[in-house]
């Protein structure tokens, strides 16, 4: 075990900024099924919908941004920082790629898409309504956070929750008025919450451009430094990144289906498993960031050549991640009646019940996810060994989850709360193999040039 008090400063300082942006990110969707919550039940259940896909969206950023954070962060290591502007223009590349597909998708086809997670007309409805503006919302997102994931990797991350933290009170002051038509405004429903949530990221753009234009010293990025790239560095960053943004798609796609077998339970079931996703993301964010700082502060120790460190810096970070999960699985749990209060103002009783139990469970395998997910996202694929995540969750996801809670609802009619269990066992029982690999430190990798 590490037992310098200067690593741990370090690293709960680094692990809580970037939880707190993840709180203020998450925030956003939360507000929105808060807020939408105590208007209609299928208006909150429509954008849960609707917030699936902002959540695939969400993983795709996630593994275009993990890619230049994973080159970036052992560069820094190496006190070379040109070559991470080439990476960070290669990342908008390949993810704004992605975000105009996926906004042409929702566009064209929303009825199409909202069928296949749910089969209530009112809920669609509802959901179709919210989609035809918020997609609107998706290539900017797209931008704005992986710029700010690509500063991580040079250890600049407050900017990343001031930007969050002005999203998430734009959000809810808009929300306050075009939600309900207060103070003379419209009442506009889920179209006010999406209206609310495309000006709050549009903000956010608009932040972090200022930021990079008077703010930034180290890399000093312009428009021109990301538009005209050393090319070659492409071929670099996908060998990087296309195994995590795999390995992201496959996990945000599944999560679509899981709300699918979920919404074809009914709309009790719909809005049950909203109401305990957001409780879980906004108390899990601690292990997200820890995970996040993990793979930070392993990448610059590979990239600085200290790999006899490596040994006592894992035994610690797994001591860590272990205590974070007991922590937020107990917050998880302890959480649930005034969370339901809360948010479940416009809940049937079933609704309620089910979420109460839908939390039970999530609080259960949180201590889980908290341990692999950061060993495997943190560890793991900070050390340079970005294809072992996807492999196990392609087989983890599509052979035994997906496959078992699908059977358990439509074949044997079990119940919700034995489905939602099968969706989401899998946080458990990856613990093994996670460790295995971690053990065998077959993942330590350089993954930069040699310098010049």
């Amino acid at each position: 075990m590490i037992r310098e008090k200067s690593f741990y400063r370090s690293f709960f300082a680094l692990a809580l900024s970037l939880a707190l942006q993840n709180l203020l990110v998450y925030g956003v969707n939360m507000m929105d099924t808060l807020m939408l919550g105590r208007y209609s039940q299928d208006a909150m259940s429509g954008v849960s919908l609707c917030n699936q896909v902002q959540y695939l969206l969400q993983m795709l950023v996630v593994g275009a941004g993990e890619g230049a954070v994973v080159l970036g962060s052992q560069y820094w290591g190496q006190n070379r920082l040109e070559p991470i502007g080439h990476i960070i223009g290669a990342a908008l590349r390949f993810g704004g790629a992605l975000a105009v597909a996926l906004f042409a998708l929702v566009l064209v086809f929303p009825e199409q898409i909202l069928a296949l997670l749910s089969n209530d007309r009112a809920v669609i409805a509802q959901g179709m309504a919210y989609f035809r503006i918020i997609c609107f919302s998706y290539v900017i997102f797209t931008v704005t956070n992986i710029l700010v994931a690509s500063l991580r990797s040079i250890g600049v991350v407050r900017i990343g929750y001031v930007i969050s933290f002005s999203t998430l009170c734009i959000n809810v002051c808009l929300n306050y008025l075009l939600i309900y038509g207060h103070m003379g405004c419209p009442e506009l429903g889920v179209r006010g919450a999406a209206i609310a949530t495309l000006v709050s990221r549009t903000v956010e753009l608009a932040i972090v451009a200022y930021y990079l234009k008077y703010r930034e010293k180290k890399l000093r990025l312009t428009v021109k430094k990301l538009v005209r790239i050393d090319k070659s560095y492409l071929g670099d960053y996908f060998r990087v990144c296309s195994p995590v943004l795999i390995n992201q798609a496959l996990w945000g796609v599944a999560q679509m289906v899981q709300t699918g077998i979920l919404g074809h339970l009914g709309g009790d079931a719909t809005a049950a498993n909203a109401l305990a996703v957001q409780l879980y993301q906004v108390l899990s964010v601690v292990a997200y960031g820890a995970a996040s700082a993990s793979g930070i502060v392993v990448g610059k120790t590979i990239g600085a050549g200290e790999r006899e460190r490596l040994r006592p810096l894992v035994r610690t970070l797994q001591a860590l991640f272990l205590a974070i999960g007991l922590v937020s699985g107990g917050a998880i749990f302890l959480a649930r009646g005034p969370m339901l209060a809360l948010m479940g103002g416009s809940l049937t009783s079933r609704a309620r019940q089910l979420a109460g139990q839908f939390v039970v469970i999530i609080a259960v395998c949180t201590v889980g996810t908290a341990y692999q997910m950061a060993c495997d996202n943190g560890i793991i694929r900070g050390g340079g060994d970005t294809g072992f995540s996807a492999r196990m969750n392609l087989i983890s996801m599509w052979l035994i989850v997906v496959p078992l809670s699908a059977l358990a609802a439509f074949r044997w009619r079990a119940s919700p709360a034995v489905v939602f269990f099968l969706l989401k066992w899998d946080q458990l029982y990856k613990i093994i193999p996670v460790a295995l690999r971690l053990h065998s430190f077959k993942w330590v990798r350089s993954v930069t040039r040699p310098g010049e």
